[in-house]
């Protein structure tokens, strides 16, 4: 088979522990023998962010800019255990994070739907996708640890001398102290996204905050989808027949469960890293969830949504082959080669992304799965490890592609 080719390269990230293993199984099943594959490759690893006091994953941001599409495999947020483990210089902040705050984007979280694997929530009729603020918040906050006691300020000096000073809390013991922000075009940023996605995929936006009690912070953010909603967005959504909704955080959770689905849910930063969460669980599977950031400029960096699968890596390094689910994986990249042909109007690379797509599906419903998807279905079903589910995958990529 003579190989696609490829225009430009694909920004490729690697990552961390079993994810890292079916980066390259992936690659060398799934991907070399069918694509000239051109990446710019950067090693996300945590020891190689170590190594650069994390400059590596700045660099790799940069890249994104340049090249406009980018793959990420799942990499690890140290805490103090995993500092320990890896002997790390220090704590590192998120990889994710970083990236998000570079790019300054909106990711959208969509469950990998497959026939005979049905929702736990029993109304759920279509996916429900998440649309997640991915800049500021807790994963660029500053903390400290509160040693004694004493007095915690929130301060603020604008460049014009204007000051703005209030106490937080008189501290008569030792404790915790963080400080979060964001900032209004990015906010802005994410409203156009969200608002352009659902007229995109004519579907309805809600959005849902906590400005009940974070009046001023979460109000910010309700204020500027209005606006932006009233001013921009209102004739265009009732053009496509589909609505805005603004609600409160808690009112949305009650509102999701009893919903039949089919609509986008945005969400400030962790609010929407729990409820895509929740969303993929739901679905099925944390590993059957698609994930791409989307930046203003129209930068895309594809990912699996899930971790690194750290008790299937210790098992691996013992002997075992572990039954890790690597659809996830497998979706990024094909979302990126997808996106990669659409910017280069190369039809060969989106064909191939979807027949990609397709060979992974159909190995599903044809009853062969990991362990993850197996305990869901009801009847009889094949349970196979990451390996022989990928050589599977390959065998009806194959008679997709004609070789």
């Amino acid at each position: 088979m003579q190989k696609i080719t490829m225009t430009n390269p694909i920004v490729e990230m690697d990552g961390d522990e079993m994810t890292r293993i079916l980066w390259q199984m992936i690659k060398d099943k799934l991907i070399l023998p069918f694509v000239d594959l051109k990446t710019e490759y950067y090693d996300l690893g945590l020891v190689r962010r170590d190594e650069t006091d994390d400059q590596i994953t700045l660099q790799a941001a940069e890249a994104i800019k340049k090249w406009h599409v980018g793959v990420k495999c799942a990499t690890i947020t140290p805490n103090d255990a995993r500092v320990k483990e890896y002997n790390l210089k220090k704590m590192y902040k998120s990889p994710n994070g970083t990236i998000r705050a570079v790019l300054d984007g909106t990711v959208f979280r969509t469950p990998i739907i497959v026939p005979g694997i049905d929702p736990y929530v029993r109304t759920w009729e279509a996916p429900i996708t998440i649309a997640r603020h991915a800049y500021g918040d807790i994963y660029r906050a500053t903390e400290y640890r509160v040693p004694t006691t004493g007095k915690a300020e929130l301060v603020f000096t604008g460049d014009d001398g204007t000051e703005f000073r209030e106490t937080i809390y008189e501290y008569e013991c030792p404790g915790v102290l963080q400080g979060l922000y964001n900032k209004d075009s990015s906010i802005e940023s994410f409203a156009r996204a969200c608002f352009e996605f659902a007229l995109s995929s004519k579907q309805d936006l809600w959005f849902a905050a906590k400005d009940t009690i974070a009046k001023k912070y979460d109000g910010r953010f309700r204020d500027i989808f209005q606006e932006l909603y009233e001013t921009e967005y209102k004739r265009r959504f009732e053009e496509a027949g589909i609505r805005y909704l603004y609600t409160l955080i808690d009112d949305a959770v009650a509102r999701v469960m009893r919903s039949k689905g089919g609509f986008i849910w945005a969400c400030k930063n962790y609010d929407g890293d729990v409820m895509s969460d929740m969303i993929s669980s739901a679905f099925g599977s944390l590993a059957m969830m698609k994930s791409v950031l989307v930046s203003p400029e129209g930068n895309y960096e594809f990912e699996a949504a899930h971790g690194t699968i750290t008790r299937h890596y210790y098992r691996y390094r013992n002997g075992e082959k572990p039954s890790s689910n690597p659809v996830a994986t497998i979706f990024a990249w094909s979302g990126a080669f997808r996106q990669r042909g659409i910017f280069d109007e190369t039809r060969d690379l989106i064909d191939y992304a979807d027949a990609l797509e397709s060979a992974c599906v159909e190995t599903i419903t044809d009853g062969i799965m990991t362990g993850d998807l197996a305990l869901l279905v009801s009847g009889e079903v094949k349970t196979v490890n990451s390996e022989d589910f990928l050589d599977e995958v390959r065998s009806r990529l194959q008679n997709k592609l004609r070789v």
